[in-house]
């Protein structure tokens, strides 16, 4: 399961990324991933709470957007979302095209924090 490795990386890189902002803690994450990252969402949500133990991050929510395959259409002059990844082919005109323009991202989006003013009673 090589979820768990990529949610140690992004435990890291936000509790680094939080903690330079001064934050007391993190209260969401979010990250964006492509249908063609291969990252399971639910494996990576489990994961997510086992790599956030004990830092910053711990008890924070995990927000994931999941992102379609999105291909550039050379006849269309177009970039258009695929319906499946099995096919390569435009939905609308069913020329192949290789031409990815989306879905195979992993990104660290935004970090939602609480800082010691915010706190404060």
């Amino acid at each position: 399961m090589h979820e768990l490795s990529i949610a140690l990386s992004l435990a890291e890189v936000a509790g680094e990324a939080a903690a330079k902002a001064g934050a007391r803690r993190v209260l969401a994450v979010r990250v964006r991933i492509g249908l063609l990252s291969g990252v399971a969402a639910d494996a990576l949500r489990f994961s997510y709470e086992l790599a956030t133990a004990g830092t910053l991050l711990e008890g924070s929510r995990l927000d994931i957007d999941e992102l379609p395959v999105v291909v550039f259409c050379p006849d269309c002059q177009a970039e258009r979302q695929l319906p499946g990844v099995q096919s390569f082919r435009c939905p609308v005109c069913g020329r192949l095209t290789g031409e990815l323009r989306q879905g195979k991202e992993l990104e660290l989006a935004s970090l939602e924090i609480e800082t010691p003013d915010e706190s404060a009673p």
